[in-house]
């Protein structure tokens, strides 16, 4: 009974994807029509007043392509994270966000990070490994296809740009990997 109300229908997924995308499009519109005022309470490292961006930076963008870079695979990621159950993708998110976010606090370079790239890293990392870890066709094809499609992300971890938080795709990848192997191990 327990597993039947930990899965949600497809519609269901679909809504909730639709909705936290559309927040996430919200916080940006206002961005945007602010000048980008709302990018001050991004994540600032080791300075107590940037620590709140451990939970507004992934809703906050420095472009609009920053943005369509970020929307369209949190989308496609949070609905094959949901394949592994509701409890698992609140999990992972919260993890992912939060943990993520603090290491980039304690240890990245000094900058105002923005965006949602910590939690996508995240998702990734763990959509990469727990299908495997899983042993079920399902979950593996996910892996598969994550592996694929989305490989290249992973040169995203490297310092290249300046302008990129390369921390924040760091510590998310770390954190989804981490969160893939103590959760199988559960």
């Amino acid at each position: 009974m327990a597993k039947q109300a930990e899965k949600m229908s497809f519609k269901q997924q679909f809504n909730l994807i639709l909705v936290l995308s559309l927040v996430i499009a919200a916080v940006e519109v206002i961005n945007l029509l602010t000048g980008r005022m709302l990018n001050q309470y991004g994540l600032i490292p080791r300075d107590s007043a940037g620590l709140i961006g451990v939970l507004t930076a992934p809703l906050l963008h420095g472009s609009i392509w920053h943005f369509l870079s970020n929307i369209i695979p949190f989308a496609l990621f949070s609905f094959l994270l949901l394949q592994h159950g509701t409890r698992r993708y609140i999990e992972v998110t919260i993890i992912c966000t939060v943990l993520s976010g603090l290491l980039v606090w304690l240890f990245a370079r000094n900058a105002v990070h923005v965006g949602a790239s910590g939690l996508i890293y995240g998702y990734f990392g763990y959509l990469v490994l727990a299908g495997f870890l899983s042993k079920k066709i399902k979950l593996i094809l996910i892996s598969l296809f994550v592996g694929i499609a989305y490989g290249t992300l992973i040169f995203g971890i490297l310092p290249v740009r300046g302008y990129i938080s390369w921390e924040s795709h760091l510590f998310g990848l770390i954190v989804g990997l981490g969160c893939a192997y103590t959760m199988h191990k559960k």
